[in-house]
């Protein structure tokens, strides 16, 4: 019987696209087993380049969007929009995320441009979501993105209370009859890997405020605003994700989605194992060919790599990996389901030219040839 290969390589930043890299070792396999049934999948962590290993691996289409940045300066954002399964991915970093501004004030930083990006994929039909979370610039409990999508919060005066974290203390009221009707037939995956709650020592504020530029002195008077905002949306929709796990991820995001849009949180790597059917493929696998840029102690901890492999285990496929660089640490790896990885770098050479893209293909290749060749 034909030897059946799935590959599913994660982006070699800067270097080469997830899809390219699983291209580029296909390839080498093909060489090595010309007989072989080789399936290549895109791979992703529900992290940056989330969107595009998905667009490029699922034929989706990237879509152009302007919307509101962090800082209320209109930005270009992208998302993709998967045609068959009306499925969007967003990336919350592509209107919200701190690589757009140089500023860091989240009394002042705004998700707004994340509901207009959900806006815009509820109008071209996507009723199913795919969105990852980090990178964020903001702080603001999700109350941006939910104004763009049509909730109303509101001060003492009745007045819209506006951006920021600075709205977070004076919400008084929320309204929720002029939502978009569209988002009671939607349904959100969030891809998520932090637990953290929405308030406390533990909380979006204290943990991650910082290298977004809340001060020491702004951490218990935004936390306890953002208590305030829980609270006013228990009273209000009758639900209590304060404490839920992850709830405090990108400046309480988490906590929007769980509350307003029903969402599920989801680790990325599940998520997006998930939405590319990976399951399906590994359970007649006999080889699992996995890998990113560099592998090391991070990537046993659960990183896109060994997230394929545990899923590789349990329908007991051999797993090889490869990467552009190797620590002394991989070999943490082995324990963590992968049973042998190589580094693809051949002979002495710069950074340059082993991150040149075309160099990083063939080496890819070459070397997934040679180890084919003892299968």
């Amino acid at each position: 019987m034909n030897m059946k290969v799935v590959v599913a390589v994660d982006s070699f930043k800067g270097s080469m696209t997830s899809m390219e890299a699983g291209r580029a070792a296909e390839e080498g396999i093909r060489a090595a087993k010309p007989d072989a049934k080789i399936v290549v999948k895109p791979l992703a962590d529900g992290g940056e380049g989330t969107t595009e290993a998905l667009i490029e691996g699922l034929g989706g289409e990237k879509i152009e969007v302007t919307v509101t940045g962090p800082y209320g300066l209109p930005v270009t954002a992208c998302y993709g929009y998967l045609k068959e399964t009306k499925t969007a991915v967003i990336e919350m970093a592509s209107a919200a995320g701190i690589t757009l501004s140089n500023e860091r004030n989240t009394m002042k930083a705004t998700t707004y441009g994340v509901g207009e990006m959900i806006e815009d994929a509820l109008s071209r039909g996507c009723r199913d979501f795919i969105v990852g979370i980090g990178g964020s610039a903001t702080n603001d409990g999700g109350v941006g993105m939910l104004r763009a999508l049509g909730f109303e919060f509101l001060d003492e005066n009745g007045e819209d209370v506006g951006n920021g974290a600075q709205a977070l203390r004076r919400i008084t009221q929320i309204e929720t009859e002029k939502k978009n009707p569209l988002l009671e037939e939607s349904f959100f995956k969030v891809a998520c890997d932090v637990t953290n709650p929405l308030c406390g020592e533990n909380g979006a504020t204290f943990v991650f405020g910082p290298q977004k530029g809340v001060t020491e002195e702004q951490k218990v008077p935004i936390d306890s605003a953002m208590k305030h905002y829980a609270a006013i949306t228990e009273q209000t929709l009758a639900c209590d994700y304060v404490n839920a796990k992850g709830s405090g991820a990108a400046g309480g995001m988490g906590f929007a989605f769980l509350s307003y849009l029903k969402a599920e949180l989801i680790p990325g790597i599940d998520l997006i194992l998930d939405a590319v059917g990976m399951e399906q493929e590994l359970k007649d696998a006999d080889i699992v060919v996995t890998g990113e840029g560099k592998l090391d102690f991070q990537t046993a901890m659960g990183k896109a790599p060994v997230g394929v492999a545990k899923c590789a285990k349990k329908h007991g496929a051999k797993v090889i990996a490869f990467a552009g660089s190797v620590t002394s640490e991989a070999t943490a790896c082995n324990e963590a389901g992968i049973d042998a990885f190589f580094p693809i770098v051949r002979g002495v050479t710069t950074l340059e030219e082993a991150m040149n893209t075309e160099n990083a293909k063939n080496n890819m290749r070459m070397t997934v040839e040679q180890v084919f060749r003892l299968m």
